[in-house]
């Protein structure tokens, strides 16, 4: 049975969020709100947790995974960035946007794109994920919280719970999320291109 951890949008429990990182540290799988939609999570160096939440999500190692990271400068250790890709993070972050860049060496081999060597790269803006990205210390693989089968992500942590309560450690319940999926921008070619229009403006950024 998951876990369920009501905390407060504003003020989240820390000692809830440690628990849940403790959850994390075991291999747990943790679905969490952020400022697009709930998303699944796990720790970027357990290959067992990367293999069950692609399982669970229902897609291969095709799909760009996501890693949520602390900050700007955390996002720069996962990620080849130049000056300009550099600027264009800056404006963009925190926020409800994702980038696909060329991995680092940071990045396991297992969890960027096979062929093209890339990952999803994103800041969030969201308390408690904030807070539990700090206590956990490092970033965390994530993919958006879509069932098998569907088009539109979950939103709710009572039904998340319901539908994957063996399948997960824990829900993070932090009120309502946005029910809307990051614009997503490859910036691996000459010129950034937008793959998805979704909560990030594209004017922000000046695109």
């Amino acid at each position: 049975m998951a876990q369920y951890f009501e905390l407060h949008p504003d003020n989240p429990q820390v000692r809830l969020l440690k628990q849940a990182v403790g959850l994390l540290e075991k291999g747990g799988i943790l679905a969490v709100p952020t400022d697009s939609s709930y998303a699944l999570v796990c720790h970027l160096d357990d290959k067992a947790a990367a293999d069950k939440l692609r399982s669970i999500r229902g897609v291969d190692d095709k799909h760009h995974l996501t890693l949520l990271c602390r900050d700007l400068s955390e996002l720069a250790n996962y990620a080849r960035v130049d000056n300009k890709q550099y600027r264009l993070l800056k404006a963009a972050t925190p926020g409800a946007y994702t980038f696909i860049l060329e991995a680092s060496k940071e990045v396991p081999r297992r969890v960027s794109h096979p062929s093209r060597k890339t990952i999803g790269l994103r800041v969030p803006e969201h308390k408690a994920l904030n807070e539990l990205l700090a206590l956990h210390g490092s970033s965390l693989l994530a993919t958006t919280l879509i069932a098998k089968g569907e088009t539109e992500p979950l939103n709710d942590a009572q039904e998340i719970r319901e539908r994957y309560e063996h399948d997960i450690a824990a829900v993070i319940d932090a009120g309502a999320c946005a029910l809307e999926p990051t614009t997503v921008i490859d910036l691996t070619g000459d010129e950034p291109e937008v793959i998805r229009q979704g909560g990030g403006d594209l004017a922000r950024i000046g695109l």
